[in-house]
């Protein structure tokens, strides 16, 4: 069982100063919490792209290559890069040379994203919005495999024989798919024989469990291994040393980032009631003490079958010293409690 963090670098407003800090300050600030993650055992650490004012990190593989050099064994990846609106070839060398940096521990989440901003940016149209994926998917995962690349689509000039470089590290270079939890996108992971990282944010997580078997059975009926495939979730979340101090330190960046994107979505107030609803055994949202948080993804792992949790946090703007705090119990405390939980059950299988 692998933990790990998610962030996607936020630069909102303080919910007690209302004081914003920069983007550089923030992307300074997520080097040091990969850095810590790294040194309390944590194993994995993705950071998510984004195109707007409120998140500092349009460029993730360049804020993981600041910190390749400063860990020794945590994974580095993006969580995720909009491939849609990117070049995958581009994609790929980034994270190619993120590899070399980082001697074999860069991996590629690859999702069509859940905001539209890198769209309009770049010159896509987002009525090509799933043909983009398709193709751009297809790209990458040739890139992966071969090191001179003919290829033609639709929507990227055609590549007429080229070689591609650097080559990785590792052979092959990860690449897993990130979804929002639809059926389509799980089935296409397992059919290709892709790892599937799914954004569990809200409702029952053990609602994903059928999910999970649906990409089993599209995984085993296209012939590949399903032993060999793992499967993510992200969460949001936060640890502290007591419930309670945890509901105090995070439910108000919670609430603020909450109802920013709620406007913008039409989804209904966040309140308190609905925080709470939210950290229950069942809900989605992995808040508490280490004893708390752990119970959650041990309970995650048995009746939905996650190999790997990532715990998105901070949500919205929070005092940096308690997202170091938050990490650094994660890795102290939580991880220990849940692999050993974990192995002690399967022992028992």
């Amino acid at each position: 069982m692998e933990i790990g963090i998610s962030t996607f670098v936020e630069t909102t407003p303080d919910v007690k100063t209302g004081q914003t800090i920069s983007h550089a300050e923030r992307i300074r600030e997520v080097v040091e919490e990969i850095v810590l993650a790294d040194e309390v055992g944590l194993d994995v650490f993705g950071v998510g792209e984004h195109h707007r004012k409120d998140y500092a990190a349009s460029s993730p593989a360049v804020i993981l290559a600041a910190a390749a050099s400063r860990t020794k064994r945590i994974r580095l990846t993006s969580a995720v890069t909009v491939l849609s609106s990117a070049d995958p070839v581009r994609v790929f060398q980034d994270f190619a040379t993120l590899d070399g940096i980082s001697d074999g521990r860069a991996e590629i989440m690859a999702g069509r994203g859940s905001f539209i901003e890198s769209f309009p940016l770049f010159g896509y149209d987002l009525q090509d919005y799933n043909e983009l994926f398709d193709e751009k998917l297809d790209l990458l995962l040739k890139l992966q495999s071969e090191e001179i690349i003919s290829w033609t689509g639709k929507h990227r000039p055609s590549i007429p024989g080229r070689g591609v470089y650097p080559r990785p590290v590792q052979t092959p270079l990860p690449i897993w798919i990130g979804s929002g939890g639809t059926p389509q996108s799980v089935v296409r992971a397992g059919q290709l024989g892709l790892p599937l990282v799914l954004a569990i944010i809200g409702g029952r997580p053990l609602q994903f469990a059928p999910l999970v078997k649906l990409y089993k059975q599209a995984a085993a009926q296209a012939g590949h291994d399903v032993t060999r495939l793992p499967i993510a979730s992200h969460s949001h979340g936060f640890v502290a040393e007591t419930d309670e101090l945890a509901m105090e330190q995070f439910f108000p960046s919670t609430q603020y980032a909450m109802n920013v994107i709620g406007r913008e979505r039409g989804w209904g107030h966040y309140d308190r009631a609905a925080f709470d609803a939210a950290r229950s055994l069942e809900g989605a949202l992995y808040a508490g003490s280490p004893d708390t948080v752990a119970e959650k993804i041990v309970h995650l792992r048995k009746h939905v079958g996650i190999t790997r949790f990532m715990l998105h946090v901070p949500l919205g703007s929070m005092p940096h010293a308690d997202v170091l705090n938050a990490i650094r119990l994660l890795g102290t405390k939580v991880a220990p409690k849940v692999r050993q939980q974990i192995a002690e059950w399967e022992a028992d299988l």
